[in-house]
């Protein structure tokens, strides 16, 4: 993760560091008023498909074989344009990219970060 791309869960305290605010799952977390989530943008279109999800399971055993799975779908025409407008979004701000996900450290969010940090490869 870079100083200028960062992940975290939603449900922390939104902070003036965090820059722009994207949440990047395709389900609305439980539980928060989208009053309460101080997002600058919700792009669902972004996050992993509804099989690949179901697929991981949020399983820390299957983490690698996501993150190479979901790391195709994000060249993929489904996932092209989001992926391309995170580019666009972290190129000139800090952007902090959110999950509800309980371990972000093992989350879509964290595999975005470290593609957007690694240049899209």
């Amino acid at each position: 993760m870079t100083a200028r791309i960062a992940y975290r869960r939603i449900y922390e305290e939104a902070s003036p560091q965090d820059g722009q605010r994207v949440l990047v799952d395709r389900v609305w977390p439980r539980g928060m008023r989208k009053e309460d989530a101080g997002l600058d943008e919700w792009l669902r279109d972004v996050a992993p498909s509804t099989e690949l999800r179901h697929w991981y399971g949020h399983d820390p055993e299957r983490f690698a074989e996501f993150r190479r799975r979901y790391r195709a779908e994000l060249r993929d025409a489904r996932h092209r344009e989001a992926a391309g407008h995170l580019r666009d979004l972290a190129a000139h701000d800090k952007l902090t990219l959110l999950t509800a996900t309980k371990d972000a450290d093992h989350s879509q969010a964290a595999v975005l970060a470290e593609w957007l940090a690694q240049g899209s490869r």
